[in-house]
């Protein structure tokens, strides 16, 4: 099933999701010539566009143009400086880098530095102040589940913090607190970091064909087959499609959460970020 949308309900027993299908779209690309499909893809869907790009062209043998590490940059400074702080009721920046790891440059390496940069004006810092402040110790914590594997669906940990996972700053977290919602936030800093240093794992095509391209909220795997230069089948996997998967990240955080608490639902929202339309039922009070 490819995700249109989602609505967060609250129930006795607490938070669901409940899926929603989106309309076919492979039915617009099979039969057009590959060279349109390339064309079409990136404006069917239009969020991380230069990463549905390069996973078309890629998919189908295509020239490539473009940085998708370029498109992530830009897309985690928007969170940060923008989206995210809205969520947690602080005002939107202008987007900085240097506000994000300040004269040091780099995220800290430990708790140790942690805690100093926590203590910092830095506008970065003070929203991992409020996503800590936020989400009490134990709250919202996911257990650590496998790395995208191709086009493979269900629960995978697709998204930038997976995607670092392996950073000093968040295997250090992750042995204190689990996969919290503030190891997700750090995450997303850690991939910036990568991003700027141009450390995101390459584009590449897999055996038989599926292109993978590092987007913003995680790997982005398409397929497409054609046939006398026309395309045949299309088979595409989001982040979205793990990160809202029964199992998945998404849901074991939000059964952390109190039903009583949607001002945290909304926020594990944000920090999640599908890219779908994800709306929020509150409870209904006899």
């Amino acid at each position: 099933m490819t995700l249109g949308a989602a609505q967060i309900l609250a129930g006795r027993t607490g938070w669901r999701i409940d899926r929603q299908p989106g309309p076919d779209l492979a039915a617009l690309v099979i039969g057009r010539p590959v060279e349109e499909v390339a064309a079409l893809l990136p404006r069917l869907y239009n969020l991380c566009r230069m990463a549905q790009s390069t996973a078309a062209c890629l998919a189908l043998g295509l020239p490539c143009e473009g940085d998708p590490g370029a498109e992530v940059i830009r897309d985690h400074l928007a969170r940060i400086f923008v989206t995210l702080r809205r969520a947690f009721g602080m005002a939107p920046l202008r987007p900085d880098v240097a506000g994000v790891f300040g004269p040091a440059g780099h995220l800290p390496r430990n708790v140790g530095e942690l805690s100093g940069w926590l203590t910092s004006d830095l506008p970065a810092a003070e929203l991992a102040r409020a996503v800590v402040q936020s989400f009490s110790a134990g709250m919202a914590v996911c257990r650590p589940l496998p790395a995208p594997q191709g086009t493979q669906t269900g629960a995978f940990e697709n998204s930038p913090a997976g995607r670092q996972a392996a950073h000093p700053l968040l295997r250090a977290i992750e042995a204190d607190q689990g996969r919290s919602p503030l190891w997700r936030y750090l995450g997303m800093l850690a991939d910036l970091e990568a991003a700027l240093a141009g450390q995101l794992p390459a584009p590449r095509c897999l055996p038989g064909g599926t292109a993978i391209v590092q987007a913003a909220r995680g790997a982005y795997a398409l397929r497409l087959d054609q046939s006398d230069g026309r395309v045949t089948t299309m088979l595409r996997v989001t982040p979205t499609d793990h990160q809202l998967a029964p199992g998945g990240a998404l849901e074991q955080a939000l059964a952390g959460l109190p039903a009583q608490r949607p001002d945290l639902a909304l926020r594990l929202i944000a920090l999640h970020d599908p890219c779908i339309p994800v709306t929020l039922a509150e409870p209904c009070h006899a």
